[in-house]
């Protein structure tokens, strides 16, 4: 009890979360299978109080997992026994916007499309657009390296996060990357590794983001298709010939039943998959490669394509692609999100793979995700009042992820790897490859008490022997040397 009032001492009463009703919200993220209860939560609202948050965590023993809006889907904030979640929802500041350097500093709480909403009025907007942006934090956004339908011509989230202030596992606040209009910053790409590190290596409590001018015109092109197999074959065809899109979006056949059931957009059910895709830039340019994109997709099979009449309709037909994960609730009453990437060239034959996977498990697998890049997003439909189906599911996934190797892609695009992918990092990188992350790792958080048991494959998590956590040699000597 008295650690809890030394934690209210810092954030104040209203942002101490003790009582286990309340606690509740906080023992899983968007990865409801795994929950864990945290022994407190607090709600800081400034770079120092986090500060002294971690310093009481570190004096009092309590390991520390960090937490945005909880929307990750891959257990990514999940708690580990006896930790404090530091909640980082409260810190909403836009705290400057920078026209002539085009950036913006905001805290980690912001909301990815409240940044877009404040700029619109100045004619620019942030880029990575996350399918939850509606709901997902700046923070979570740096934690998993977060992408989008548009990040296929703009980039990920690492190409857009410049600079930050984070709190390291020792309670100091150290900024990294460019603070200001600098172009890059000198020496090591501190950036590139805080970006995706999942809470691993710091919390972030400010973060510096590149802002974009509106495009001068947008054309957006729907278009339907007998099977995945000619939709694969438009998205090559597209690339191969140098057009850059600013998105290529695809849905199969029962992931476009699901969308049509939520949003009501006028898609056409008697498809086998579709085609959604944005060209941006100036008005001249954007017509010609319209038009061109347009004669691939009528090339490669197109049964059908259609442009917005304005607008409205335009961000209908993105509402449905962005409601997608939500809809499949219209069509199952359980579903299990994965996330890997595959060459993009390899799309159809994946495709293949993962029906064939989900018809021996005798579960439907619907299809909504980043075309242009190859970035799957297979929605592994299941009920979980049906004893083991929920297993089975989990069990699709797994296997989803080993097709996505054997063709040479990774286990995860912009989920992260958090709780649930952890023992399949190790079948994507060597040994030597890990106890490098590890390395790495250490040097910022030797003592391991930043969002223990995410990423890192270990006995305990990947069920090669039951008991408590083994610590890695890299994780033992780092602790040694700082101890």
């Amino acid at each position: 009890m008295a650690a809890i009032l030394d934690f209210a001492q810092i954030v104040g009463k209203r942002n101490t979360i003790t009582a286990p009703s309340e606690l509740r919200t906080y023992e899983c993220d968007g990865l409801a299978g795994f929950r864990v209860r945290p022994a407190v939560v607090v709600l800081p609202e400034t770079t120092e109080q986090v500060a002294a948050a971690v310093k009481l965590a570190r004096s009092l023993g309590m390991p520390i997992v960090p937490r945005g809006a909880g929307t990750g889907l891959s257990g990514g904030a999940l708690p580990v026994d006896g930790c404090v979640v530091i909640g980082l929802a409260r810190m909403t500041k836009i705290l400057a916007i920078d026209l002539e350097n085009r950036r913006m500093r905001v805290q980690p709480g912001v909301i990815n499309l409240d940044i877009s909403r404040r700029l619109a009025p100045l004619g620019y907007y942030y880029a990575p657009d996350p399918s939850s942006q509606s709901v997902c934090t700046i923070g979570g956004n740096v934690a998993e390296n977060s992408g989008g339908a548009h990040c296929l011509k703009y980039g990920f989230t690492v190409n857009h996060a410049v600079g930050a202030t984070i709190v390291t596992s020792d309670g100091d606040v150290v900024t990294l990357g460019a603070q200001s209009g600098e172009p890059d910053s000198l020496g090591y790409d501190l950036m590139g590794v805080l970006v995706g590190s999942e809470g691993l290596l710091g919390i972030v409590t400010e973060v510096v983001v590149k802002i974009l001018r509106r495009p001068q015109a947008t054309r957006t092109i729907f278009a339907t298709f007998p099977s995945t197999d000619e939709a694969s074959g438009a998205v090559s065809s597209i690339i191969a010939s140098g057009i850059v899109p600013a998105a290529i979006e695809m849905m199969d056949k029962l992931a476009i039943e699901a969308i049509v059931a939520a949003t009501h957009v006028d898609w056409p059910l008697d498809v086998g998959a579709a085609l959604l895709m944005d060209v941006d830039g100036v008005s001249a340019e954007v017509e010609d490669t319209a038009a061109a994109a347009s004669a691939l997709i009528e090339a490669a099979g197109a049964i059908e394509m259609r442009t917005p009449h304005d607008e409205v309709e335009r961000g209908l037909m993105w509402k449905g692609r962005k409601a997608a994960f939500a809809a499949v609730g219209r069509i199952s009453p359980n579903y299990y999100v994965q996330d890997g990437v595959i060459p993009r060239k390899d799309v159809a034959a994946v495709l293949r793979e993962i029906t064939r996977l989900g018809n021996e498990a005798g579960l439907r697998v619907a299809n909504v995700f980043h075309a242009g890049d190859g970035n799957l997003h297979p929605l592994v439909l299941y009920d979980a009042r049906i004893p083991g189906q929920e297993a089975k599911a989990e069990h699709v996934g797994g296997e989803i992820l080993r097709v996505c190797l054997k063709y040479g892609g990774s286990v995860t695009g912009e989920h992260g790897v958090g709780r649930d992918k952890a023992c399949y990092l190790g079948e994507q990188f060597s040994g030597d490859d890990l106890a490098t992350m590890q390395m790495v790792r250490s040097a910022f958080d030797p003592y391991g008490v930043l969002n223990p048991d995410k990423l890192f494959p270990t006995p305990r998590l990947c069920g090669d022997k039951p008991g408590a956590y083994t610590a890695h040699p890299v994780e033992i000597s780092g602790q040694a040397g700082r101890g």
